[in-house]
């Protein structure tokens, strides 16, 4: 009864999404040095296959004859959605600023609102953009550590133009989710990540031929592994997909807001990065 009624709240499973997918932004820079991000990419992603097709068998045989018709879909949505994606996010974290991809990050659900106007000629109610305004006041207060005049000195750099495309990428991932086939979330998340997988082992062999690669040869660098291939890739990723079939695309990006906040959060506690009366206001 009590997984029954997580599955059916909404809020508390994009709420936990949110978390997990902070804690992923933190994993992910203190990997820098220990793995290289395509590398990281395509562990996570090829331990999660590995995990789910373990799990999801039984349901993957169910639905194989609808998944085999969309499979061009579902391919191209798990090498885009979380191979590219998190490609990009863990490479940006290696040349730009927390507080320049905390912004970015933070205009992922303009993003959404946008593709599902253009694709869908979804228009968003009233009441999300001003709850979107006001998650983006609590997000900026964050980044400019209180002073709003500090934001005129940010400047646009390869980090910050790599974050932007992550985004884009991933709301209309989070868009075209609401188009997935009439199969059990397993089956379409295990399906999406084997994809994920197939595509990231081919980026990680190009890495391998460059300076960047750096094989994990630490604890930090295999905990962050695991983190990521249970957490983020798992746990996270089915979470969203249910928040997004019961409220849908747009609702459900709003809580891509909370990201940055509950990634500052986890700064504090495990980088021990100092607390403020500004992050008190803005998580408020």
């Amino acid at each position: 009864m009590a997984i029954s009624r997580l599955t059916n709240n909404a809020a508390v499973l994009l709420t936990l999404t949110a978390l997990i997918w902070g804690g992923n932004a933190v994993a992910g820079k203190f990997a820098v040095g220990h793995i290289s991000p395509l590398l990281l990419t395509c562990a996570r992603w090829t331990i999660a296959s590995a995990l789910l097709m373990i799990i999801a068998h039984r349901h993957l045989r169910t639905d194989w004859p609808v998944i085999r018709s969309r499979l061009p879909y579902l391919f191209i949505m798990g090498a885009v959605g979380f191979a590219t994606f998190n490609g990009l996010l863990y490479t940006s974290l290696k040349y730009t600023t927390a507080i320049n991809v905390t912004i970015l990050q933070a205009g992922m659900p303009m993003f959404i609102f946008f593709l599902n106007f253009v694709a869908f000629r979804t228009k968003p109610h009233w009441g999300q953009i001003v709850g979107y305004t006001l998650t983006l006041v609590g997000v900026l207060l964050t980044a400019a550590a209180g002073d709003f005049s500090t934001l005129a000195d940010l400047a646009i750099n390869r980090g910050d133009l790599i974050m932007l495309v992550a985004a884009l990428i991933y709301a209309g991932y989070s868009v075209a989710v609401a188009s997935k086939p009439k199969i059990h979330w397993l089956s379409f998340l295990t399906t999406l990540i084997a994809s994920a997988a197939i595509v990231s082992i081919f980026m990680a062999l190009y890495e391998a031929t460059t300076p960047q690669f750096i094989w994990p040869t630490t604890t930090t660098g295999w905990t962050i592994v695991a983190y990521t291939a249970i957490f983020p890739s798992i746990i996270a990723q089915g979470f969203y997909i249910r928040g997004i079939e019961l409220i849908g695309g747009n609702k459900a990006g709003l809580f891509v807001n909370l990201v940055p906040i509950f990634g500052a959060l986890l700064a504090v506690l495990l980088l021990g990065e100092a607390f403020h009366l500004y992050h008190m206001i803005a998580l408020a």
